[in-house]
């Protein structure tokens, strides 16, 4: 015995010492992981943080939201941070057609435009189109109603393209973000978590054609917490509706509504000094009768029943004594002082669900298009959060319930998703381990005995309530389920279920009546005899209400009803693909930019997010095909592969024989992944029957997890750092090679150009040698003008051309003579051209600035056009001028254009003169 006992001494402490080495080995991660946090803020999607741990997640979306970066990937899902403050720009219309015509949207930073992309893109995608849903998750405050309202704007203005259905779309458009308002008038209210909170829950069908333009909408709506008209908790208060009637009524309308200034409503707390018939039902009280066998006495309900337009004696009597049925008889009974608060308060409430009710069927039929002008939709789910207070009643039990059953349709919607590709690529196993919160949904919906079905049960009793006698009955039929436990030292009766964001008590007291939710045959009746049109027509078909009340078997409780509703939007989200937003609520207090870190692991912890990303990075998140692995990771095996990837190199788009042929490459990458799980374990190999964890290979695919390619120590990453190395050693050479190119042609370049600027300036000094030369043959003109004998050209002179001049007899040799000098004053002038080559001879006619006529030259007198021409004797006799080329290219012929100013050459012969 002593020996057992050692032994088991030794096993705790060994068990001590592994489970110590293992939370030093997390939280050595944790610190390696949060060492590095100026780059925290470029982790676009959590499924990148490693080790994932809900302070490694935290630490993440904190140094993200500090950058202002309010959107992050978490796998399948979108987290959504709130700003609490405008951010215009994020929203605006330029943003909106940017990720709406992006080739790949995903790859632009984390946006909600994305998920609705995504969303609209899988509408047009498909040969048969799919319907999509949107789920917009998280807690009062997160941001989901503005998150929705971002869709509804984005889906109105990207399905508005089409100008032949413009005037429709933007109809549509404008009563769809019109009924917002409306409806959160109506159904939001200020709590204590959130100014704005949404009261009841609503999925959004925005109906599309085969174009996919959008031509109509429609709204379903989820359990109203009507009883919040007759009940406020302490801080919180009603609907808006009651207190923007109060704030925007006219003098008019507060004397036909009866609503001074001054009253005080107490049905509107917290209300502005500066609305109706249910806050005067508010303001209706009760006392005792003087004699037991009497009716209360009322206080207040005259005005109530002029705005309800009906009777007062029967608006008194509704609300102060009760029918009862004795077999074939009604006996009628005085109620209690409570009691008759119980139907003031049933009053009100049934009063606002009709006319709720009402809202929403008025919205649809307005906006909603008929069945034969809508092919497809998407849904926008804007559902309550998941709800903990100190005092949880029958209304946080239903919307936890909802929270749950979304929450399962999340795991088993993208764990299916996850499964058809791996059973395509010939995975058939299940490896993926995810909390499992069937057990919550089976003690709260499961039959034959669960929480609702107790509940309905006891309702349907004709017996008045007892919540501990409740409480009893329940840890009798539902102590098998671990999801339930009691505190016995509680004084009040309550039970505790344990959902997957956390543990949540329920107080019994007063759930069987909230559950009830009973409405007496005499409200109804009184409400149909209504000179209101609006309240008349809301109660109208109001018996067979009655009937069913009287009927205890034909009750309909509020978890029957809620639960049924559900069902029907599960069942939509099913046959749907659903896209999954999680908003966070950064502080409590909805402070602009204010991160408090209690807040928002609460939140993380509650939605599931840290599960998500879990289930995101298990199995294998990393598919790889077969070709762009051996890319990668060829080089790894020997000269066999080594060979095959060469000869696979050549075919840029990876088109040969062997690299279509997936048996070829999956025996390649067999070879490369037995020969790295060889150096990993000596005694590990790769086969159909290894269900490894590392790694998988399927028909195309190599199935990868985050731990082997991030970590890679023991696993295949190790093999490709050697390669990366290696191909930066060889970028890094073939830069350099590069760049002692670039600069070998910049000295070519450099070479070349000196050449250019030498020739050049060897050509000008020439050209103004040519020059300086003809003007000296000007000068000595006067002495050689009696040589009649005609020198012997120069080579280069007759190359270039000669002029004949012939209207003298006796030709004059004139060398380098100025063209407008020679000819100033010459009357007619045949010009007869020597000169070989096109281009010479339209180059000199230009210098000549001959004009063209009847297919010869005409030359004008310019003597008397341009003032004096020369200062030198007139030509006589035959003239015949051997024009070089005109040092006039390098003077200014015409500077100006003035008619009494000599210019260019002329002026500098006038000068030398």
């Amino acid at each position: 015995m002593l020996i057992k006992t050692r032994k088991d001494e030794t096993k705790t402490h060994d068990s001590m010492i592994e489970m110590k080495s293992l939370n030093d080995s997390l939280e050595g991660d944790i610190r390696d992981f949060l060492i590095n946090e100026a780059e925290l803020h470029t982790y676009d999607d959590l499924t990148k943080v490693n080790p994932v741990t809900p302070s490694t997640v935290l630490k993440c979306l904190q140094a993200r939201y500090s950058a202002k970066v309010f959107y992050t990937h978490a796998g399948c899902t979108l987290v959504a941070l709130n700003p609490f403050q405008p951010i215009p720009h994020l929203y605006s219309l330029d943003v909106m057609r940017e990720y709406h015509t992006a080739p790949q949207p995903q790859e632009f930073k984390p946006h909600i435009f994305i998920v609705a992309e995504e969303a609209y893109r899988n509408v047009q995608g498909q040969v048969e189109p799919m319907n999509q849903s949107l789920v917009v998750s998280g807690e009062s405050g997160a941001g989901k109603t503005w998150t929705s309202r971002c869709l509804m704007k984005y889906y109105a203005t990207v399905a508005a393209s089409s100008q032949k259905c413009q005037d429709t779309v933007e109809k549509i458009e404008r009563r769809v973000l019109d009924s917002n308002p409306v409806m959160e008038a109506f159904g939001n209210a200020c709590t204590l978590r959130n100014s704005n909170s949404s009261r009841f829950g609503k999925y959004i069908q925005l109906q599309l054609n085969g174009s996919q333009l959008l031509v109509g909408a429609s709204v379903q709506t989820y359990l109203l917490e009507k009883t919040r008209v007759a009940f406020q908790a302490p801080t919180e208060r009603n609907f808006h509706i009651f207190y923007q009637m109060m704030k925007g009524a006219t003098e008019k309308q507060r004397l036909e509504w009866m609503l001074p200034s001054e009253q005080d409503f107490a049905w509107l707390p917290h209300a502005e000094k500066t609305l109706e018939g249910l806050l005067q039902l508010g303001n209706v009280y009760f006392s005792p009768a003087s004699e037991e066998a009497q009716p209360c006495d009322l206080d207040g309900h005259s005005k109530a029943a002029d705005l309800l337009q009906v009777p007062l004696d029967e608006l008194q009597s509704c609300l102060t004594v009760r029918t009862l049925l004795a077999g074939k008889q009604s006996v009628l009974k005085p109620c209690s002082q409570s009691e008759c608060g119980v139907r003031r308060d049933c009053l009100a409430k049934v009063i606002y669900a009709q006319l709720f009710d009402w809202l929403v069927t008025f919205i649809n039929n307005s906006m909603c298009a008929d069945s034969s002008m809508w092919c497809n939709f998407i849904g926008l789910l804007d559902v309550y959060g998941f709800e903990c207070f100190l005092l949880n009643n029958l209304e946080q039990l239903c919307i936890n319930y909802a929270n749950e059953k979304l929450q399962q349709h999340f795991v088993a919607h993208y764990l299916k998703a996850q499964q058809e590709e791996y059973v395509t690529e010939g995975l058939q196993w299940s490896f993926i381990r995810y909390q499992d919160n069937q057990g919550c949904l089976d003690l709260i919906e499961g039959s034959p005995s669960s929480i609702f079905s107790l509940l309905n049960e006891e309702c349907r009793l004709n017996r008045a309530s007892d919540a501990k006698q409740f409480r009893v009955r329940l840890q009798k039929e539902l102590s098998d389920n671990a999801s339930i436990s009691w505190d016995k030292l509680s004084k009040e009766p309550h039970f505790t279920v344990a959902h997957y964001a956390g543990n949540v008590s329920y107080q019994v007291e007063g759930m069987m009546e909230k559950n009830k939710d009973p409405v007496p045959p005499e409200i109804i009746s009184v409400l149909q005899k209504s000179q209101d049109s609006l309240l008349h027509s809301l109660f109208a078909d109001g018996d067979r209400e009655s009937e069913g009340s009287r009927g205890h078997s034909k009750v309909v409780t509020v978890v029957s009803k809620f639960k049924n509703s559900l069902e029907s939007l599960m069942k939509i989200l099913h046959s749907t693909t659903p896209h999954y937003t999680r908003c966070i609520k950064p502080n409590p207090d909805c402070r602009p930019l204010t991160f408090k870190k209690e807040e928002v692991i609460a939140q993380l912890e509650a939605c599931g997010i840290v599960e998500t990303i879990n289930i995101s990075a298990a199995g294998f998140p990393i598919r790889i095909p077969y070709g762009s692995f051996l890319q990668r990771y060829g080089l790894i095996a020997n000269t066999r592969l080594t060979a095959r990837m060469n000869r696979a190199n050549t075919h840029v788009s990876l088109t040969g024989p062997e690299m279509s042929d997936q048996a070829v490459l999956g025996s390649a990458v067999e070879d490369v992944l037995n020969l790295v799980l060889k150096r990993r374990a000596p005694n590990s190999t790769l086969s159909p029957d290894d269900n490894n964890s590392l790694v998988h290979c399927g028909r195309t695919k190599v199935f990868l997890t985050h731990s082997l390619v991030k970590r890679g120590c023991n696993g295949i990453c190790k093999m490709p750092v050697c390669i990366y190395s290696v191909f930066n050693s060889m970028c890094v050479f073939f830069t350099g090679v590069r760049s002692w190119l670039v600069r070998r042609q910049i000295k070519k370049w450099h070479k070349a150009a000196s050449i250019i600027q030498t020739t050049w300036r060897r050509w000008r000094a020439w050209m103004d040698a040519l020059a300086e030369a003809e003007l000296d043959d000007a000068e000595d003109f006067m002495e050689n003008e009696a040589s009649s004998v005609l020198p012997k050209l120069d080579p280069l002179l007759k190359e270039r051309g000669s002029v004949q001049l012939s209207s003298i007899q006796e030709p004059v040799l004139v060398r380098g003579w100025p063209i407008g000098l020679a000819m100033a004053s010459a009357p007619s002038v045949t010009v007869s051209l020597t000169a070989t080559g096109f281009q010479r001879i339209m180059s000199m006619m230009a210098c000549l600035k001959s004009p063209f006529r009847h297919g010869g030259y005409k030359v004008k007198t310019n003597q008397f056009d341009q003032g004096v021409a020369s200062i030198r004797a007139q030509p006589r006799g035959s003239i015949k001028m051997h024009l070089q080329r005109s040092p006039l290219l390098y003077a200014d012929m015409h500077p100006v254009h003035k008619t009494d100013v000599v210019t260019g050459f002329n002026q500098i012969l006038l000068e030398r003169t």
